[in-house]
């Protein structure tokens, strides 16, 4: 999809930091300036500063369940247990009882992930050496099957809450992974289209929001539709919901932005090149459904990530009275013209228009 793999990956970290607004401490600014040549090679960089400062802090710890048989009481009896233990003659109690542990799911995620880097052959010998370091602080922490994660479950409170980017990261790593033999070892895969989709939705997201703050909103938001009747709640429910990318909105106008990271952004029929139709159909019901006045205030956008295709979505049509259009943000040029090209994109739909 990139002609400069340096340049691209490079663009992978900016996108990181807005993904992640802790990636712009200061603690993490040495890397912007660093070359990857291997994007496992950019996370390694990143767990490698993030965990020596989360080790100087001590591992996140939680109540995790025990059962152990011990001399004196702590915290509840199990009777049967001991009975046991008194049918064998042995005078100790059966105890079960929360204890603060290191091996819980956050750490054993952590342990994991730093597992198959120092494996791996893209990353710098360097940065292998930096996290062997870091290992030896999880030592009491076991290592977990990659495809047993419950990613959806896991949650960041205050007590957690620094673990929120190096997950994330142990995420693009683990979920990049495919099972190679039959006694179940892994290795790792490059970057994955699925992975960058969903990293280049949330980084259009939070680059206007902390750029474009006065825009009146800038948000992920939902659509509703446009109905007519006094539907009940019980049918309106089989409705699919309408999720945005992007909601920008500057007084009454409002842009609508779907992002799209795919490895051909036009589809190809009877050698006829044309915009993937769903996307297309999706866009329009958004904006259609969005703009119930029909006053035209409301225009959408297709936002492909440019691949090197010969020819690349850049149009724009008036649809039904609306302003739907496709364009192609190029991610293998120097950041501040990916800053220039969405700055732009606000420009001509939400201040010219």
């Amino acid at each position: 999809m990139t002609k400069d793999k340096t340049i691209f990956i490079k663009n992978i970290y900016y996108m990181l930091s807005y993904a992640f607004q802790v990636l712009k401490n200061s603690n993490y600014d040495s890397l912007a300036s660093e070359p990857f040549d291997h994007a496992q090679d950019l996370f390694a960089a990143i767990l490698a500063k993030g965990l020596g400062r989360q080790v100087k802090q001590g591992l996140y710890r939680e109540y995790v369940g025990k059962e152990e048989d011990l001399t004196v009481m702590r915290g509840k009896l199990d009777v049967a247990g001991t009975i046991r233990n008194r049918i064998q003659r042995r005078q100790d109690l059966a105890c079960r009882f929360d204890e603060l542990s290191e091996n819980n799911l956050y750490n054993q995620i952590l342990k994991t992930t730093l597992h198959y880097l120092v494996r791996d052959e893209g990353v710098d010998v360097e940065r292998k050496r930096a996290l062997r370091k870091i290992l030896v602080f999880f030592d009491q922490v076991d290592l977990v099957d990659p495809s047993e994660i419950a990613w959806s479950r896991l949650q960041y409170l205050r007590n957690n809450g620094s673990y929120e980017l190096l997950i994330n990261i142990c995420y693009f790593v683990l979920d990049g992974m495919v099972q190679t033999t039959d006694k179940g070892d892994y290795r790792l895969m490059s970057f994955s289209d699925d992975q960058m989709a969903k990293l280049y939705e949330r980084f259009i997201l939070e680059y206007y929001r902390c750029h474009h703050a006065y825009l009146n909103e800038v948000k992920a938001g939902q659509v509703k539709w446009d109905l007519s009747g006094e539907e009940e709640a019980s049918m309106v429910r089989f409705l699919p919901r309408m999720q945005t990318d992007v909601f920008l909105r500057m007084g009454e106008k409002i842009l609508i932005i779907d992002a799209k990271y795919y490895s051909e952004t036009m589809q190809v029929r009877y050698d006829k090149r044309s915009l993937h139709s769903t996307n297309l159909y999706q866009i329009y019901t958004y904006v259609k459904n969005q703009d119930k006045e029909r006053t035209g205030n409301v225009t959408g956008l297709i936002l492909y990530s440019k691949t090197d295709e010969a020819i690349t979505p850049d149009c724009t049509f008036m649809m039904g009275g609306n302003r739907i259009g496709a364009k192609s943000l190029d991610l293998n040029v120097d950041f501040r013209e990916i800053a220039r090209q969405l700055d732009q994109l606000v420009e001509d739909f939400l201040i010219s228009s």
